[in-house]
């Protein structure tokens, strides 16, 4: 079993991998999603849940209660345009709260927000765009817009 230091040492090689691959290629190595979980677990302290457990990335506890958690992650510049997309919410499985963990392109977190379920499925089930409603799919402006910044990094 990795300790935790293992895993941090290989996700900043991994960072390092996918920062050279998209200078070469222009494309993502597809490494997001695994680095915003692990960066949430470091700087909030929540508890990563094993691989392909359905519906949540992991588990808080606030105030004796547990919450559960699926973790979207999004690289984008500080200064990012409107329209960056989180992937699909999956609203079908038992969870609590979606954290985003916005990314810098050297794969750095620098913000963390949290929406609780009902202002995400009110979001996701309000009429009007076809990639909300059919995909799960909120753009970052409006996941801010209805969760709250839980992180910012120092500037």
């Amino acid at each position: 079993m990795n300790t935790e230091s293992e895993v941090m040492r290989l996700l900043a090689e991994g960072k390092k991998i996918a920062r050279a691959f998209y200078q070469a290629t222009g494309k993502p190595l597809g490494i997001t999603g695994e680095v915003a979980e692990y960066e949430a677990a470091r700087i909030l302290g929540v508890e990563l849940t094993p691989a392909r457990q359905a519906g949540y990335d992991a588990i808080e506890h606030v105030e004796g209660l547990q919450r559960r958690l699926q973790i979207k992650g999004r690289r984008v510049p500080r200064k990012y345009k409107p329209g960056q997309r989180l992937g699909s919410i999956r609203m079908n499985h038992e969870w609590d709260a979606v954290l985003l963990v916005l990314l810098d392109p050297a794969f750095e977190a620098f913000e963390i927000y949290d929406a609780d379920r009902p202002a995400v499925v009110a979001a996701l089930t309000a009429p009007g765009s076809r990639a909300r409603n059919e995909r799960g799919a909120l753009s970052v402006s409006k996941f801010k817009s209805i969760g709250r910044l839980r992180w910012k990094a120092a500037a």
